[in-house]
């Protein structure tokens, strides 16, 4: 067993993997409150909004170790998450002078708040099931080299 780059790789991604989880449960509650008109949405989304980019650099910053690795196919597998949160981002509202995405005004709308909901259910399972490749690629990343 050695200990390269690509298994350092998978290690960062594991531990960054588990943070992403706990913000896409995190959003699913906060959106399921939404629904509920258990808080309101001023509050709502006053605390989700600074979660939005510390997510995105999260989620680049290991694909980028993935790159340095050589691990391709592991980033071909979040290249398509990634291009979705970038294209997400720039198409954001022009009125918001803050960084997030989501809108006191707007995010009371049943079409929105879906879509946020089905959002963060896609992008839990997707963060769940790349938890679970990301210890496979770890496991095997250290007993190949």
């Amino acid at each position: 067993m050695a200990f390269n780059l690509a298994a350092f790789s998978y290690i960062i991604a594991l531990i960054a993997d588990a943070f992403l989880i706990f913000l896409a449960i995190f959003h699913v509650i906060a959106f399921d409150e939404l629904k509920t008109d258990y808080k309101n949405p001023i509050e709502q989304c006053r605390s989700l909004n600074p979660l939005v980019l510390p997510e995105y650099i999260l989620h680049i910053a290991f694909n980028v170790l993935f790159l340095f690795a050589g691990e391709f196919f592991s980033l071909c597998l979040n290249i398509p998450l990634i291009a979705y949160h970038i294209n997400r981002y720039l198409h954001r509202p022009s009125y918001m002078s803050e960084h997030g995405l989501y809108d006191a005004t707007t995010i009371m709308n049943a079409d929105v708040l879906g879509k946020c909901q089905r959002e963060g259910w896609i992008k839990l399972s997707f963060y769940l099931l790349s938890f679970f490749y990301y210890l496979y690629g770890m496991i095997y990343s250290l007993i190949s080299a």
